[in-house]
This record gives structure tokens, sequence and C-alpha cells, in this order.
């Protein structure tokens, strides 16, 4: 289990959002860069940057703070960013930049031509963010929920050729109550393709009942408060679901 430390990206700074809700931030630091550092040092194999001003405006915005983060890591490891990712040539300019995976969401939703052209042009680098409340999938920021059922759309995403789903439960994300355990398993059961189990992982017991599931596809999880609120110790948590893989 690849657990992945998230780092979002408002206004050059990295905050947490509390169910998306851009007026309810906290921002847990005003360096970024030194941020990804940071979870590097504490075991961290793969970053998860979101553009928070991008999501909402429909193009990057956090571009020089992206920039900073990907000369810090260098090749060290994968960096995974979405946000504002609405045509090819962000895609492109993204992968340049040196991002691994490029993560789209409402673009996928809305307009799934763009996701299949994606895929086509960047075999193995898109990855497609699910957000879902209730099985139904979300929009625009999480502004608005969509009559499409997550696992229909996330099999019609598979036969596109995306590389992964992270899935978001968006009722529980920053909330720190737990992940959907349930419904991720029942969206990875359905693919064949991985899934990154994302929002509401508070403590060890989350980490530890995701890997108890790992089996049924879910290969990661993405953490963001509970690791800057100090509830959960990153370096220990990764620890133990290596332990628990039998690494």
């Amino acid at each position: 289990m690849l657990l992945i430390p998230a780092i979002d990206l408002k206004d050059g700074h990295c905050v947490r959002l509390k169910q998306g809700d851009m007026d309810d931030a906290t921002v847990f630091s005003e360096d970024p860069a030194a941020m990804a550092r940071h979870w590097i040092d504490q075991g961290a194999r793969r970053l998860h940057l979101v553009d928070l001003n991008g999501a909402f405006a429909g193009k990057p915005k956090n571009e020089a703070a992206i920039k900073a983060i990907l000369k810090e890591v260098g090749d060290e490891i994968p960096v995974q960013l979405g946000g504002g990712i609405r045509d090819l040539d962000t895609i492109e300019r993204c992968l340049d930049d040196g991002i691994s995976y490029v993560i789209i969401g409402t673009a996928a939703v809305k307009n799934p031509g763009f996701l299949h052209d994606a895929c086509g042009a960047f075999p193995g680098h898109i990855i497609v963010g699910l957000d879902a409340k209730d099985g139904k999938v979300a929009v625009d920021g999480w502004s608005k929920l969509t009559g499409h059922d997550v696992i229909d759309l996330g099999k019609k995403f598979e036969d596109y050729g995306v590389e992964g789903i992270i899935y978001t439960d968006i009722g529980r994300d920053g909330m720190l109550n737990g992940v959907n355990i349930e419904a991720t398993v029942k969206l990875a059961q359905a693919l064949r393709i991985p899934v990154i189990a994302s929002g509401g992982i508070g403590s060890i017991d989350d980490i530890t009942a995701l890997c108890a599931v790992e089996q049924e596809g879910i290969t990661g999880a993405i953490t963001g408060r509970a690791i800057y609120e100090g509830k959960l110790d990153f370096a220990k948590a990764q620890a133990a679901a290596d332990k628990l893989a039998g690494k």
C-alpha cells in the first residue's frame, strides 16, 4: 500500500480544505518545495499535488510553486498533479516539466472525448480523479453533483486506457472520520486498473483497514490533513503498511 502525501496548493501556499471549501482553508506551509522535501525524507514514494486555484479556474494557476516542487524532487520519486487540466497542451507542458502522472477530474466527466484523446496521446501518464457522494460523481470542485454512477464511469474510463482511478468520497475529505472502505472496494472490484483511495484518512487504523483490502486492487491511499495535523505519523504509517504487505 503506497501512502501518498497530498500537497494542495492555493495562492502558492500548501493548504488543506474541508470538504473542498476554498473559504475553509488552513495554511500548513508557505514553502511547498520544502514540504515536498519533508515528505520525501519521511519515506514518501510518490507525491500528490493539487492546484486548487486551477481546479476552480479551469487552468493551472500555481505553476511557480509546482516547478519549485519538481526542482526539489528531481528524479527521486514520481509526482502526480491534478487541478485545472483541461487540454492536451497543458498535459504536455506538465509532463515536460517533470510531472509523472496527470490527474483529470471534471474534464473527464464533462468531456470524455478529451480524456480519450489524452490516453491515446500520453499512454501510461493519465489518472482519472472520481469524486463521489453516495455513489454519484461530483464535478467543478465538488460544487455540482451529476447523475453519473461512479462504477459505470470507472469502467468506461478503464476502456479508454487510463492508468488508474483516484476515488474520493467528498463527504469525508478533510474530516478525518475514516475512508469509505466499502465504496472504495466496490469500485476496485469492478475494475482491472488500480484504485487509489482518498478522503477521510484520520489514523493508522484507516491504513490498516485499507491494507486488509489491498488485494482487491487498492494500491495506494492519499493522505492530507491527518499528516499535517500530526494525527498520523507518515513514516510509521508507511512502515506499518509495508510490514502488512510483507515487504
